[in-house]
């Protein structure tokens, strides 16, 4: 599957898979901003994506700034749908205790290309029982 990106801003960098058998493919940051404790912020890439009709793109975390300075993406994981043609912006949030420097250049999250099935709706007066039911939001323990 190819997808198509082009650079708006001179500092864009492309995504890059780290390595091979990655998942997610790395994304950059084109500037600086600090973002104290609790604080959000739209990162910029300066990069607009084209996607296949039949394809999303899913704006993931990086886990090494959230396990080392509880820095994550806030609507994790963001979508980017195949018509959209914006710039890939990145929601930031610092969980941290301290603020966090986003530098020029630093991956600041992941993009992971998914194929999307669209699902036809129907309304219907009943649904199948199952042994679940309606069970959720812990009804199956915490151990």
């Amino acid at each position: 599957m190819q997808v198509l990106f082009r650079k708006i801003d001179p500092a864009a960098k492309l995504p890059v898979y780290a390595h091979p058998g990655d998942a997610g493919m790395d994304v950059c940051s084109i500037e600086e901003l600090s973002l104290a404790p609790g604080a959000r912020a739209l990162v910029h890439t300066g990069l607009v994506m084209q996607l296949p009709p039949d394809a999303e793109a899913q704006v993931r975390p990086r886990s090494g700034l959230a396990l080392k300075h509880g820095v994550t993406v806030l609507n994790a994981p963001g979508t980017i749908d195949a018509g959209y043609r914006g710039e890939v912006g990145v929601i930031l949030v610092n969980h941290g205790a301290e603020p966090f420097l986003v530098e020029k250049g630093m991956k600041v999250a992941q993009i992971v290309v998914a194929p999307v099935v669209r699902a036809e709706i129907l309304e219907v007066a009943e649904t199948d029982a199952t042994e679940r039911g309606a069970g959720g939001f812990g009804s199956t323990g915490l151990l």
